[in-house]
């Protein structure tokens, strides 16, 4: 690494300028060229030799990209040079191991974020609950089975992911105020690479779903993407999004009835190859999480009302405010609940009866409580609470599948 270091040194009798191309860390170095005049006498050309001994303990201070260095040619000095560091980075440099480990991890790391993660574990519990749902019996649960969730889980993960990207490739704008962190908005990721993942993404999702042979797996891709894509896709007539009702329909859609609907019948019809009914269990699963998934929808847009408000979104958040929303997310889970309440009382089974009804019994009075605490002028304690209502929602797929 090419270095500049501008200085004095100590005690010259006359004028010195010095240049140093070059130098190297942890050895002796002479400084060649040292050019001086003796303003009595002609212009002369001197090679003064110098030994510059550089201590490893010396290269510790480090100020806005330069480098403080110490150099002691001999007892006593205390001359300081700034070294202008192109690279920025530590001069002694890390194992090629140590690098090529922090690369992976960063790559991992930007790929997590990407993929929004609370979202690939409600989209994974939710077919695996619903897929529970067709169980009738011990024998059941086969490696048939487990394959055929398998093949679904897998197929809508990839789906999901290519949702979730190419909303963040149509809001990388907003996302630079509401959601800095995302790879796209923080610019480790370029738009070239998140085309390439959410295309990718998609055409694997579809190929296998077209491989597997399950019409109902094979249509909830088909509306999940057409929804997905007409949500966040900035075209004439698109990016519903902008329209919070509408908004609010396409996640109910994806989230309480094709999930619910579609991974079902995949599991009875294509996996136990049984005719399409829809019972008690299936029944209430859509009509709860209908109630989940429009808070959701509202909900998500209330840590992001200012990006919101600058570029033109007019979600609830933006057109009612934070705490009317807020309020109302709230309200509606709770009727959630005390729904589900009688739901689970009506059951002819003892133990799915108590399973239930004290199981949301808690999450009712646990989301309460944890409302009544919420600071609404933080937008990290409001984004903190987005993320205790997805594990309410997760919580929700444990119970599901216990409902008789």
């Amino acid at each position: 690494m090419e270095s500049l270091l501008i200085g004095s040194l100590h005690k010259p009798s006359f004028p010195v300028t010095a240049q140093i191309s070059s130098l190297p860390i942890g050895s002796n170095s002479a400084a060649h060229g040292l050019k001086c005049k003796d303003f009595k006498n002609s212009e002369k050309l001197y090679a003064m030799p110098m030994r510059l001994q550089l201590k490893r303990q010396n290269l510790m201070q480090h100020n806005a990209g330069n480098t403080i260095i110490t150099l002691n040619p001999k007892r006593g000095s205390n001359s300081k040079y700034i070294v202008n560091s192109a690279s920025g980075q530590s001069i002694e440099s890390e194992p090629p191991s140590k690098s090529t480990q922090r690369s992976v991890q960063n790559t991992f790391d930007a790929f997590y974020r990407f993929s929004r993660p609370h979202t690939v574990i409600g989209t994974a519990l939710s077919i695996i609950s619903v897929s529970l749902l067709a169980v009738e019996k011990l024998s059941d649960v086969s490696p048939l089975f487990f394959a055929g969730v398998l093949e679904a889980i897998v197929a809508a993960l990839l789906m999901n992911i290519y949702i979730v990207g190419l909303n963040q490739l149509s809001d990388i704008e907003i996302d630079k105020v509401n959601k800095p962190y995302l790879p796209l908005a923080s610019g480790e990721y370029s738009v070239t690479t998140g085309v390439m993942i959410v295309s990718s993404f998609a055409i694997l999702s579809f190929l296998l779903g077209w491989l597997v042979g399950s019409w109902p797996l094979f249509c909830a891709l088909f509306v999940s993407f057409v929804l997905g894509t007409a949500y966040s896709i900035d075209l004439p007539l698109l990016r519903w999004k902008r329209f919070a009702v509408v908004a609010a329909m396409c996640i109910l859609a994806v989230r309480a009835v094709i999930v619910q609907i579609a991974f079902y019948l995949h599991v009875q019809m294509y996996v136990y190859g049984r005719p399409a009914v829809f019972a008690k269990p299936v029944v209430f699963a859509t009509a709860f999480m209908s109630f989940f998934s429009v808070v959701i929808a509202l909900f998500k847009d209330i840590p992001d009302i200012v990006g919101d408000k600058i570029y033109g979104i007019q979600s609830f958040t933006v057109r009612l405010g934070q705490e009317k929303v807020f309020w109302i997310c709230i309200s509606l889970l709770e009727m959630a609940y005390v729904v589900a309440l009688f739901v689970g009382a009506t059951s002819s089974c003892t133990w799915s009866k108590w399973t239930t009804v004290i199981g949301h019994t808690l999450l009712g009075l646990l989301l309460w409580n944890r409302a009544k605490s919420v600071d609404l002028t933080s937008k990290a304690a409001i984004t903190s609470f987005y993320m205790f209502i997805w594990k309410l929602f997760y919580a929700e797929y444990l119970l599901i599948p216990l409902v008789r």
